[in-house]
């Protein structure tokens, strides 16, 4: 198989099948000096940027920018995240270019497993080439402690969903960006979770933009469905053990009742690897066995607290009304189990969203973006051309 096609497909695999890993770590170091900034340069405001440095190997010859940018932690506080924003060619048009914002699937949860690090970055983004074709500027951020040296909040969905907003408002002031205010946002996996999380604070954290859409592939949408689907399997064990990691952190929940202490050292081994490869995913399958014999000390975290309340407050919500959304989903899907994308789109669908369902025959959940990327970029070029837009509620 062509080299950056089996990385890109690996990497989506892990992020699906495995979607990842945990560490008993405190935080480690940027991965380079670009990431690592003073914090006299947070004043500013959310979306502004620090810095960046031109990458080559952008589709169509579009100029591509690793960016350092302000955005929001949890807690209000400012902190930095970085992505990277691609611009087309040529002249914007009058009222600025379309932004497509992409949110990644799971990619690990040290600063060195950033996206914008990735070798492959370019082809990992799905859809890039046709939206570059099409005159969109593409943002697409890493999430706050991917790249940046803190704790990455992860399947925190205001936390992802910030840090989205936050790169489109960077790339609105880009040099051939034309200050445009409408975008979309396209995500897999974990980055289903931040694409319909951006839906749901958008109006409030960004009111000057307005967002035309939002399509999300095998989303993370009811947490606590996901871990009790999950528990006990390869998958399932890391999808546990990075939450268990990353809360305990960031919300200083306490492991002490949930999480066997034999079991820390394998979290510490788990979290030191990104995935960024078939290497890297035998290595976590291969560290990872060790949770099959001493792992979690309850049966269901998330049927206690403070595991139950904040996967509750993790888990999408509906979205306004007017912002259509579109779904795929693989019937094989073995992380994101189709029924539990089915009873979502029934919320949305109840709550009087316009949902585009796309089912993925015989597509498992590493698949699902890959899968639907080109329906996802015609439905995404419709919104901004101002099409009619489909439904496939029931009314």
């Amino acid at each position: 198989m062509y080299p950056s096609v089996l990385k890109v497909g690996a990497r989506q695999a892990a992020a699906g099948l495995l979607f990842l890993l945990s560490g008993h770590l405190g935080p480690a170091p940027a991965q380079t000096p670009f990431y690592n900034a003073q914090r006299s340069s947070l004043a500013g405001q959310p979306g502004t940027i620090v810095r960046q440095e031109r990458i080559d190997g952008a589709p169509l010859e579009a100029a591509a920018y690793r960016t350092l940018y302000r955005s929001t932690g949890l807690n209000g506080e400012p902190i930095f995240v970085s992505g990277v924003i691609v611009v087309p060619q040529g002249d914007s048009p009058p009222g600025g270019r379309p932004i497509v914002a992409w949110a990644h699937p799971t990619s690990g949860v040290t600063p060195r497993c950033a996206p914008s690090l990735a070798i492959f970055l370019f082809q990992q983004i799905q859809g890039l080439r046709s939206f570059v074709e099409r005159g969109y500027v593409v943002a697409a951020t890493d999430y706050p402690g991917l790249g940046t040296p803190e704790t990455h909040p992860y399947l925190v969905g205001d936390s992802e969903a910030r840090a989205v907003i936050d790169i489109v408002r960077a790339a609105s002031g880009m040099p051939g960006a034309g200050g445009g205010k409408r975008f979309t946002v396209w995500g897999h996996s974990q980055g289903g979770q931040a694409a319909l999380f951006t839906g749901m604070i958008v109006k409030s954290y960004a009111p000057e933009f307005e967002l035309l859409g939002v399509a999300a592939a095998a989303p993370a949408t009811d947490l606590a469905a996901l871990m009790k689907d999950d528990i006990g399997t390869s998958g399932g064990n890391n999808i546990m053990a990075m939450t268990l990691w990353s809360w305990h952190r960031v919300f200083d929940a306490s492991l002490a009742k949930t999480v066997d202490p034999r079991a820390l050292p394998t979290l510490d081994r788990l979290a030191r690897v990104c995935i960024e490869g078939p290497f890297d995913l035998s290595a976590r399958q291969r560290i990872g066995q060790a949770l099959n014999q001493q792992f979690l000390s309850v049966d269901q975290p998330a049927d206690i607290e403070p595991w139950r309340s904040l996967l509750e407050k993790n888990s999408a919500g509906v979205l306004p009304s007017e912002i259509p959304v579109f779904l795929a989903q693989g019937t094989t899907d073995q992380i994101i189990k189709p029924n539990v994308t089915r009873d979502y789109m029934s919320k949305l669908c109840g709550a009087g969203s316009k949902v585009k369902l796309m089912i993925l025959p015989n597509i498992g959940h590493g698949r699902a973006a890959q899968a639907s990327t080109m329906a996802a970029v015609n439905w995404t070029s419709d919104r901004f051309a101002g099409a009619a837009v489909p439904d496939d509620c029931a009314r």
